[in-house]
């Protein structure tokens, strides 16, 4: 009986088709197109791009516009010290750009920084929801559970820290995924290093959009030099990952909105297997090129191989 009992085991061994696993990763990769007017560009197919890794030709495995696709955002209001006299008109611009942009498919998330990550509120649609709890922070209430697992600080402003952990909580947000920035770029306080936000941001495939607030004239005589070094974090943040800084005391904040809108719905994404299979946490290059003359691709610039 034991002799039957381990031939029929066998023979059902025998039957049962291979398991063969395979590890494919793609490489996703998130762009906008526009022409020499700096107009956005519509209706392209995946033969109209070519994706280079390094230099060399990649294949592109996954191609969608993302025209339909909802979107997930989180938005970081900077309630340092540095920016005291901006808090009335950063909530009145975020309501404004809720209300451009989000639309009924859409979710968005609030996290208010100085020294400590609050998540003021978490995903949802109702953009009421987010004002409110957002006055709520405003009027000094702290009972938000913090983002991250950063030690707390006692002082500083911890920007890099907001950018590194919200991207991390977009992590895999259906659709389309994007962070809006309401700073000056100024950190003095984080466990991470703005590489650290950069790379959390390229590896998680996440815009990031920057309106950067600037302090009264005698403070920048004061405090110039850190000024421009945090105009510069701001637009190398943006560049880096394929999204856009903006000036809020140079422009209207709602034109700026308008065009996040725009561009949120004017999204190629793409996804390819790297010709490069090693996994050496080098940073690789990326290119996109439009074949179409007088068309430029933005995205973000590379990523780590990890």
């Amino acid at each position: 009986m034991r002799w039957l009992l381990g031939v029929c085991a066998a023979a059902a061994l025998a039957q049962e088709p291979a398991r063969i696993a395979v590890d494919v990763q793609l490489v996703n990769l998130t762009a906008t197109v526009r022409d020499g007017r700096g107009a956005l560009v519509a209706g392209l197919t995946k033969d109209d791009f070519d994706i280079l890794e390094d230099g060399a030709p990649q294949t592109v495995r996954f191609f969608a516009r993302q025209t339909d696709l909802p979107l997930a955002a989180g938005l970081l209001v900077d309630f340092s010290g540095s920016q005291d006299e901006f808090v009335k008109r950063h909530r009145r611009d975020i309501e404004s750009f809720l209300k451009s942009v989000v639309g009924k498919n859409d979710r968005v998330f609030v996290v208010c920084f100085g020294n400590n990550l609050r998540l003021v509120s978490d995903f949802t649609g109702d953009i009421d929801v987010v004002m409110e709890e957002l006055k709520r922070f405003e009027k000094g209430e702290r009972k938000y559970p913090r983002l991250g697992q950063d030690p707390p600080r006692d002082g500083g402003t911890a920007f890099y820290d907001a950018v590194y952990h919200a991207a991390e909580k977009l992590r895999g947000a259906e659709g389309r995924r994007a962070l809006v920035l309401f700073s000056d770029g100024q950190d003095n306080a984080s466990a991470h290093h703005m590489l650290d936000g950069i790379e959390a941001a390229q590896s998680a495939d996440v815009l990031l959009y920057n309106v950067r607030y600037t302090t009264s004239e005698a403070e920048k005589k004061r405090t110039g030099s850190r000024d421009v070094y945090g105009q510069r974090v701001m637009e190398r943040m943006s560049a880096d990952t394929g999204g856009m800084a903006f000036n809020a005391s140079n422009e209207n904040p709602r034109s700026a909105f308008a065009a996040i809108a725009d561009e949120l719905h004017s999204l190629y994404e793409f996804g390819f297997q790297s010709t490069n299979p090693g996994r050496d946490g080098r940073f690789r290059k990326l290119e996109i090129r439009v074949k179409q003359p007088g068309l430029k691709a933005r995205a973000k610039s590379g990523y780590y191989a990890r």
